[in-house]
């Protein structure tokens, strides 16, 4: 089965001209194009298309995704190529992942934070809780925000 243009961009929750972007950026070596010239994406195409969409969503820029398509296409002497590619992603997105866990523990905190002040009538009554009566999940972030406000 084939689908138009727009009908690919629908099942893949994309924009149109997304997928005309991905075109013309060399990611979509693999589409046919009728003899009018007109796209046409078959079932088998989502398999790519969803791979560039996952590696879009990792921050990998447009160039390293053309090379990786362009590895995958050359054949298995290009594995070892593809891998360290993938690799290299993987530990952005790990960098990625702890900087945001490190930014929800001091929303986590803020909101703890914030609950006891309501409890205790104001923010200007944090100041009299001892350090102890911060909750152990929540200390990190509160030493973390010390010393950023003490530099």
């Amino acid at each position: 089965m084939h689908y138009t243009i727009g009908e690919a961009a629908k099942r893949l929750g994309v924009a149109p001209s997304t997928l005309r972007y991905y075109d013309k950026e060399g990611l979509l070596p693999f589409v046919e194009r009728s003899p009018g010239g007109v796209r046409l994406f078959r079932d088998a195409d989502f398999k790519w298309l969803n791979i560039i969409e996952c590696l879009k969503k990792t921050g990998m820029p447009i160039r390293d995704i053309r090379t990786y398509i362009d590895l995958c296409f050359e054949g298995d002497h290009t594995v070892a190529a593809r891998q360290a590619l993938i690799n290299k992603q993987r530990q952005a997105v790990l960098a990625q992942m702890a900087q945001l866990q490190q930014t929800l523990s001091i929303l986590d905190y803020k909101h703890w934070y914030y609950e006891q002040a309501k409890a205790l009538g104001g923010c200007g009554a944090m100041g009299t809780l001892s350090p102890d009566a911060v909750p152990e999940e929540h200390r990190a972030a509160a030493l973390l925000l010390q010393r950023a406000n003490k530099e």
